[in-house]
């Protein structure tokens, strides 16, 4: 993987962890590195699972890659949420 590819990874994952945190309801105790951390490990795993579907290169956007990164950056927002207020 080029140079590139990783920061369009990473640029692509800040994206998906902003949009993973808007889909969760209310106010989450984790902060924005947390939420870009998440963000970037649910598009690589999302694509991964796309993949595996033989979703992930489609004609146009791929709509379902995307969902399901979004939808795995939410459940990754959750958790951590969710841990963190049992800390406290």
């Amino acid at each position: 993987m080029e140079i590139s590819g990783i920061i369009s990874a990473i640029v692509i994952g800040v994206v998906i962890g902003v949009l993973g945190r808007l889909v969760v309801p209310g106010r989450q105790r984790i902060g924005v590195l947390w939420t870009i951390l998440v963000g970037i490990a649910a598009a690589f795993v999302g694509t991964g699972i796309a993949a595996a579907f033989d979703v992930a290169d489609t004609k146009g956007v791929d709509w379902i890659e995307w969902l399901i990164q979004i939808g795995l950056a939410a459940l990754g927002v959750a958790t951590l949420d969710r841990v963190r207020a049992r800390r406290r």
